[in-house]
């Protein structure tokens, strides 16, 4: 099968499994072919506790490396604060953290990737709190080789959408779906849901939606299409709104998480799930609907997730990482610690910080992390 179509199917199969997660063991299953490796996986890793979970996975590794590697070989693996540190969305391989001469010679290579045939491993940061990354990977087999530009690229096709099923899926908190009683289905939730044609033209809004257009805070219908308040965000919507119209693999990078401010203040973040393709095809033809685009508030039911607050605040990584290291340890030194870096630098970034911000101290920036909620931290 040509790429571009096999892209297009898996991609198809990935916003399936947003609604039924049942699906992702089989969809995991194609995307490891897709990027060549003998296995995939979407999980977490805290490393600083040096402990993590497995969300959903293709069942590539056995149940005994997988007992042993949380048990023992997390506290020994020598990438989990690169990980952590890594860009979101950006693939990276075992070289890009540690020299690869370096790495083999690791009781972690020697005692649990060596047994199995792994040699290198492929991943991409989804979501990080003030702890905790969340990554999509892939390991390699013998068979396969080390990472490449091939591999990476084709990461990049993917990982855009394994992001935004996930933060979908966990958005609107359900474990099954059927497509064809979506709207339906979805009336009840506290996230604002919105039905939208390719133009932006609202076809179906639940209650809280038709809520959220009433108070017009956030945004509002105009001639019958969504507006947002926010320049930047109108046109981050008008462009996935549109790229929703011409199949799954054309909303590409759009979308992934809008944020948005109400006239009060208050942050909202949008996800946007295309309806025009697979199973969820039946749930946007009924309504002539290219999209359905989920708007909730802010919350402090967990920790933000990077992204957003970045581009809310037009932070810089290294703005970011200060940020969400302070959160983790509070205090210059304990942060410059952490993160390597001088004292010095640390307080450049919180004086940026709280110019951008509006933060006065270190306390008013963790309760600000706190005020945004991570739909992937509880998958």
């Amino acid at each position: 099968m040509h790429d571009q179509e096999a892209l297009s199917n898996l991609v198809g199969k990935i916003y399936d499994a947003s609604l039924d997660p049942a699906l992702w063991a089989e969809t995991l299953e194609e995307t490891k072919h897709f990027v060549r490796g003998m296995a995939a996986a979407v999980f977490c890793k805290d490393p600083k506790s040096k402990t993590g979970g497995i969300y959903y996975d293709d069942g590539g590794i056995s149940p005994h490396f997988k007992r042993i590697y949380f048990e023992k070989y997390i506290k020994l693996d020598p990438m989990s604060a690169g990980h952590y540190f890594a860009k979101i969305e950006e693939p990276i391989s075992t070289a890009d953290l540690i020299e690869y001469d370096e790495f083999v010679e690791t009781r972690f290579y020697q005692e649990w990737a060596r047994p199995q045939g792994v040699v290198d491993f492929v991943s991409a940061s989804l979501d990080k709190s003030s702890t905790t990354t969340s990554m999509f990977g892939v390991f390699r087999h013998e068979r396969d080789g080390l990472v490449d530009d091939a591999t990476r690229q084709r990461m990049r096709l993917i990982v855009p959408h394994i992001r935004r099923a996930l933060l979908v899926s966990r958005t609107i908190e359900m474990r099954t779906a059927e497509a064809a009683t979506l709207a339906t289905a979805l009336d009840g939730l506290n996230a604002g849901l919105f039905l939208v044609d390719d133009s932006a033209r609202v076809v179906h809004a639940n209650a809280s939606a038709r809520s959220m257009l009433a108070d017009g805070t956030v945004l509002r219908a105009r001639g019958g299409k969504l507006v947002a308040r926010e320049a930047r965000a109108q046109q981050a919507l008008s462009e996935v709104f549109a790229a929703s119209g011409q199949g799954d693999a054309a909303v590409g990078l759009k979308g992934i998480a809008v944020p948005m401010s109400a006239t009060s203040g208050d942050q909202y973040v949008a996800h946007v799930l295309p309806l025009t393709g697979g199973a969820r095809r039946r749930a946007g033809g009924s309504h002539a609907a290219a999209a359905a685009m989920f708007l909730h508030s802010v919350s402090a039911e967990a920790p933000a997730p990077a992204e957003a607050i970045a581009k809310a605040f037009s932070l810089t990584p290294g703005e970011l990482r200060v940020l969400l290291t302070i959160v983790q340890v509070s205090g210059v030194a304990e942060a410059a610690e952490a993160l390597g870096i001088g004292e010095a630098t640390v307080k450049t970034h919180l004086h940026r910080l709280f110019q951008k911000t509006g933060a006065g101290r270190q306390a008013e920036l963790v309760r600000l992390v706190e005020r945004f909620s991570s739909p992937l931290a509880a998958v």
